[in-house]
């Protein structure tokens, strides 16, 4: 199989993964009415550097301030936001070629430590800000990555979650084991969490998972159960709000969970619509801005209306605003969403980057952008 081959089969793989309270704050300036589009560039500081481009789907910003973004087969990129304009803000790629286990990147995490993992095709690479490692696993796509509370590592693969304590000293039992397999969880539903898409932890300690087939599992220590709101099993967003509240979105679907009711006082998952229209969109990517308005990043489900629908809801608990190519997003379809440190808002479309400062969008998708 030549390299090209192998690329657009693993791309192919990948996207079959993917798609298998009050009025508006007025002191906010996230949300102007007339968003304006300008272009921008970026210096580049290594020879295989340049503006993420084609489909940017995951974004993070470290414990340093720097973000790292995704692109499909591509490696990871890194932005150097710390830095003033002109003195030097940039991306710099990290490929094979800098120590990564492979281009085909599925999520990142940042440890306590600040270290970062990233999950592959082909296995885990953990990066200490000077070297990647390899990280032997026993199933090598690795789709989410989370660190719990204790210190714990998760790692979700296609053939199940596994965990990893990665803060014991070699040669002292670091080990994989499989979640599922652990004889003190209780797994009345038999969920086997084979395809897990995203992994965060609450405030009560609860596990949050969602899956491509099996809705959204929670496991609170002992036992793990499912939900699946209006009988959908596709989710992929997850998001815990600034209450406690936890946010999932899938396919035709957001919904919200108030994890601080008491186990029988009604806890369950609420719907939200939209006049139709956010309600045909499928949720990769939810977060809440420092305002407390939730942001969603959507694709119309439907791939006759991706040139028209999906693109970036904003909900301020009334009512929602929508953003689109119109106002200036690269595409309507937006993967994930990104609040810096600064208050600038990050998007990763099916093309390149977009980036949001309350009043102009800036398209990132062309190699000779500058910043």
């Amino acid at each position: 199989m030549t390299l090209i081959t192998k690329l657009t089969f693993l791309s192919l793989l990948w996207m079959s993964f993917f798609f298998t309270s009050g009025n508006w704050q007025r002191e906010s300036n996230l949300l102007r009415e007339n968003p304006t589009v300008s272009a921008i560039q970026s210096k580049i500081i290594k020879p295989q550097s340049s503006v993420p481009v084609g489909n940017v789907s995951i974004g993070l910003e470290d414990k340093k301030g720097n973000i790292w973004f995704v692109s499909t087969g591509k490696g990871v990129y890194r932005y150097n936001t710390r830095l003033g304009d002109g003195q030097g803000q940039s991306f710099t790629n990290f490929t094979t070629r800098d120590g990564l286990i492979s281009d085909m990147v599925l999520s990142i995490m940042e440890d306590k430590e600040g270290d970062l993992w990233f999950g592959t095709d082909s296995g885990v690479s953990h990066y200490d800000g000077k070297t990647f490692t390899d990280i032997p696993i026993p199933d090598n796509f690795v789709t989410s990555i989370l660190e719990d509370k204790s210190g714990k590592l998760w790692f979700a693969t296609r053939n199940g979650v596994y965990w990893y304590n990665a803060r014991l000293p070699d040669g002292q039992g670091k080990a994989f084991t499989r979640f599922l397999d652990d004889q003190g969880v209780i797994n009345r539903s038999g969920l086997a969490l084979r395809v897990v898409q995203s992994m965060l932890e609450d405030k009560q300690g609860n596990i949050w998972i969602t899956t491509k087939d099996e809705g959204i599992c929670r496991y609170d220590g002992k036992s793990i159960i499912n939900y699946t709101p209006n009988d959908v099993t596709w989710f992929r967003a997850l998001f815990i709000d600034k209450d406690g509240t936890i946010w999932a979105g899938g396919k035709n679907i957001v919904c919200r969970f108030d994890a601080r009711l008491p186990d029988g006082q009604g806890k369950t998952f609420t719907s939200m619509t939209q006049d139709g229209r956010f309600d045909s969109s499928t949720v990769y990517s939810i977060t809440q801005d420092k305002s407390g308005n939730m942001w969603f990043g959507t694709e119309a489900s439907d791939a006759s209306d991706r040139e028209t629908e999906g693109g970036v809801w904003v909900y301020n608990g009334t009512s929602f605003k929508h953003f689109s190519k119109k106002d200036g997003l690269s595409h309507n379809a937006v993967w994930f969403i990104l609040e810096d440190k600064s208050g600038m808002f990050w998007f990763g479309t099916r093309r390149g980057l977009s980036r949001y400062d309350g009043k102009t969008f800036i398209a990132l998708w062309n190699k000779s952008v500058r910043i």
